[in-house]
């Protein structure tokens, strides 16, 4: 509660915590783009190729 109350009344706020945001929307919206196209296409999308740069992960694991 302390934090909000310093940056209201325009304390220095960390550029840790910032950055630390910043990663994790980053690592949410690229863990999250993955697993989307890995799941089952939506109806129309079944014969949409899947891009280079996603990897093709295996739904039986041995």
């Amino acid at each position: 509660m302390m934090l909000l109350m310093d940056v209201a009344t325009g304390g220095s706020f960390p550029v840790w915590f910032t950055a630390v945001y910043v990663v994790g929307f980053i690592a949410a919206v690229v863990i999250g783009s993955i697993a989307w196209y890995n799941s089952k296409r939506p109806p129309g999308w079944e014969a949409k190729d899947r891009p280079d740069i996603v990897p093709k992960i295996d739904e039986d694991p041995k």
